[in-house]
């Protein structure tokens, strides 16, 4: 049976396979996924935004991004909803963004919304959905265990990344790496001075995002720790992502939140480059101790294990990727899912 998937973005960043954000990278995936298997994909999101199927754009926000901002973004994203409706058979709706309750559509078709971060970031009521035939479910197992338990929470459906597309063979260097947003849940400030405790290079790779607290940690925490051998080399695309993972040392996740999933973990580990990371959340799955990476609890293990990380062979890596965070295992199980919700729906408006 083809389905028609209306995918709802968090409307202040763009969705693409270059995204900054682990959410917009896996709707990416998930649109890709959704056409190759031959249904159809509607994706609202920003404006700019690289999908594969019918995209369905939200004006971009410009200047900070601020409560105001948000309130124009919710407000533009529920009237795309109505018109994706209006337009097209929507048999589900996958929302993605943690403000998914700002504009949770009519009662309709079934809704699954994914819960990208930690389940405490999310209003109460969000977890608690009154709008009938409206699912939620987490992106590890860990996550889902630090969920309540209830009727609309369904089991994990663990993130994946382009196992395959990693795949590159470049000569390792001496840098370490971090690479994601600049934040202070990141902890990049702690990686800089792990880096710099353990004397080696590292390279900064991300984006900083227009919101004050963001650019208050760039200015205060981040940047008086770069020199000439700790460098801030801002957002990356995918080929240079893949070329400078796979030929780092090692890459550095002093996470200080309670990673979900770490798609840049997963990343990492496909093109053979082991992780140093904080055990917070899913990461403690994520890197397996002294076999992908190490697990450490501060920053002076941390500049410990950098110069360990050569004792991690890279196909090590690489076979675990393709083995535990093949993006192919986890659109199979999105597809499977959308199927079978879309099907109850069906059986229960024949019977009625």
């Amino acid at each position: 049976m083809s389905l028609t998937i209306l995918s709802v973005a968090y409307p202040l960043a763009p969705v693409s396979p270059d995204a900054a954000g682990g959410a917009e990278q896996v709707l990416s995936m998930l649109d890709r996924a959704i056409v190759e298997a031959g249904h159809r994909s509607v994706v609202v999101a920003q404006e700019g935004s690289k999908i594969a199927g019918t995209l369905v754009p939200v004006p971009a926000v410009s200047g900070d991004l601020d409560e105001g901002a948000k309130a124009r973004a919710h407000a533009a994203t529920r009237a795309a909803i109505g018109s994706a409706l209006a337009r097209f058979p929507v048999d589900l709706v996958h929302l993605h963004g943690i403000d998914f309750h700002a504009y949770l559509p009519p009662p309709g078709p079934p809704v699954l919304a994914t819960l990208h971060l930690p389940p405490s970031w999310y209003p109460a009521e969000a977890l608690r959905p009154s709008r009938p035939d409206t699912w939620l479910h987490c992106v590890s197992d860990i996550q889902h265990a630090a969920c309540s338990e209830g009727p609309r929470l369904l089991p994990a459906i663990p993130n994946g990344v382009d196992v395959e597309a990693l795949q590159a063979r470049h000569a390792k260097r001496g840098y370490a790496m971090v690479l994601g947003r600049i934040c202070p849940e990141k902890g990049v400030h702690v990686a800089l001075e792990a880096a710099k405790l353990a004397g080696v290079p590292l390279l900064v790779a991300g984006e900083v995002f227009p919101y004050d607290s963001h650019r208050r940690y760039f200015d205060e925490e981040v940047r008086p720790r770069l020199d000439r051998q700790r460098r801030f080399v801002g957002p990356i695309g995918f080929a240079r992502k893949r070329r400078l993972l796979t030929a780092a040392r090692c890459l550095l996740v002093p996470s200080l939140a309670p990673e979900t999933s770490s798609l840049v973990a997963r990343e990492a580990a496909s093109c053979g480059t082991p992780v140093i990371a904080f055990p917070n959340g899913a990461l403690s799955d994520a890197v397996e101790h002294e076999r992908t990476g190490f697990l450490v609890h501060d920053v002076e293990a941390m500049a410990a294990a950098i110069h360990r990380a050569g004792e991690i062979d890279p196909e090590t890596c690489r076979e675990t990727a393709r083995r535990r965070f093949s993006r192919h295992i986890m659109t199979a199980a999105y597809l499977d899912l959308y199927a079978k919700l879309a099907a109850r729906r069906m059986a229960l408006h024949g019977a009625a």
